[in-house]
């Protein structure tokens, strides 16, 4: 386990998960029953869940001894009896549950780390649009900070709503920041990003579209997924962004094609990417093209890149696992910076 020194004033955090029982939910609670600053209290599923009562470790076997808590259903009677209970809460949920409930938890005095989309575009008109909802809690919307864990740790530090950010933005931000933030992208040139996923970014509900034994290697909704304006927003710059569907479990890899203006060299964009992660411990800058079986199962993100000088054309590639680093574990980064730890704690082991 990473050491770290808590602030005095820290101590262990009762925290609850809601939406326990999907993938990234029960990512969640694996890492969180291995951090020694959160007690899990309770696992909660929505309120007509056929899963209400029933052990998390029967739904998910492999926790069987690690975590039997039981699947309590959310409603507005639970949030009264337990919430002001809570130091922290993490969101596992449909977009619109974390929109219309975050505000309540922040409120009643509890930290809200949410994996949905629910506030991580900043404009409202946006969410009809990319989301299928109106989102009415504005006061919560202007509050919520974004949560790319190696780009926002003051961010992250200094407020109680942390919008965690979507698998695909991350692996592509982590490849776009360093060149974005210093102003080394051609003004006004194309930046395409393609991404490739494996079936559970889909999530754990059945549907024949992402059943493993129905799907090959397809693009979807080119030109209006809702990651892409997210990462726009957060890359500040506009970017085409072109998703695709793999036949396999877990993992997502981002490459990202853009033009650099005229006389950027080679040796400043090795800059770049040195300053932006050298000192990251979860960001991996490797020697060769990223590999999703490196990073499945893992916290951590590879990044590789090559710049044809003769062209000014950068191509940089980030694979991560999206259930973790694209879900779960940069939710525990944002975890641990909020408590004053470095966001890796209890995510990685060294010998």
């Amino acid at each position: 386990m990473t050491k770290a020194i808590l602030d005095s004033n820290n101590s262990v955090q009762k925290v609850a998960i809601i939406g326990a029982s999907g993938y990234a939910g029960a990512e969640l609670v694996g890492l969180l029953c291995k951090h020694s600053q959160a007690q899990i209290c309770h696992l909660v599923v929505s309120e007509n869940s056929s899963s209400e009562g029933k052990l998390f470790s029967e739904l998910h076997g492999r926790f069987q001894g690690i975590c039997d808590l039981p699947l309590e259903a959310f409603s507005a009677a639970w949030f009264d009896e337990y919430a002001a209970k809570l130091d922290v809460v993490f969101f596992a949920t449909p977009h619109e549950f974390s929109a219309d409930w975050a505000q309540a938890f922040v409120k009643a005095g509890v930290k809200v780390f949410d994996l949905s989309g629910g506030f991580r575009l900043k404009d409202a008109e946006d969410y009809p649009k990319y989301y299928g909802f109106e989102h009415a809690n504005i006061e919560a919307l202007s509050s919520a900070k974004y949560g790319l864990a190696e780009w926002q740790h003051d961010d992250i530090a200094n407020t109680n709503l942390v919008a965690v950010p979507g698998c695909y933005p991350t692996a592509s931000l982590l490849c776009l920041k360093p060149l974005t933030s210093n102003n080394l992208v051609l003004e006004n040139s194309l930046v395409v990003v393609n991404g490739i996923s494996g079936v559970s970014g889909a999530g754990r509900n059945a549907s024949l579209a992402t059943n493993f034994n129905e799907v090959s290697l397809k693009a979807y909704n080119v030109l209006q997924h809702r990651h892409q304006p997210e990462i726009s927003q957060e890359a500040a710059i506009d970017v085409i962004f072109n998703p695709h569907l793999a036949p396999y479990k877990r993992g997502l890899l981002a490459t990202v094609t853009l033009q650099l203006k005229a006389g950027i060299t080679n040796a400043q964009v090795e800059q770049a990417f040195q300053q932006a992660y050298s000192d990251k411990p979860l960001v991996r800058l490797v020697a060769s093209w990223p590999e999703i079986g490196n990073v499945a199962h893992t916290p951590f993100a590879d990044v590789h890149w090559q710049f044809d000088e003769e062209k000014q054309v950068v191509v940089a590639s980030c694979a991560i696992d999206n259930l973790l680093k694209g879900a779960a574990s940069q939710a525990v980064q944002c975890f641990n910076i909020s408590l004053g730890l470095a966001s890796e704690y209890s995510l990685i082991s060294t010998c």
